[in-house]
């Protein structure tokens, strides 16, 4: 992991089309600006996490109904 120090107002570029900016510091908060290409996900980790989660959920999901599916045909 990279570690920076970056003051109010300053910045970090990331490749040639992203750059992080601090907005705001308040107490124990830091408040950050991305500006990015719009194809670009964005989420605050917690999201992301729970967009993994769900995808892998539905992706088992599938597998249970494709086995069952099988399963069915090898009855007929």
């Amino acid at each position: 992991m990279l570690v920076l120090t970056r003051k109010l107002g300053e910045s970090i570029a990331i490749d040639d089309h992203i750059k992080i900016v601090v907005v705001q510091i308040k107490g124990k908060q830091v408040r950050l600006g991305i500006k990015a290409p719009k194809e670009t996900k964005i989420h605050r980790e917690e999201v992301y996490q729970a967009i993994q989660d769900q995808n892998t959920e539905a992706s088992q999901s599938d597998l249970n109904s494709l086995s069952e599916l099988t399963s069915d045909l090898k009855k007929k």
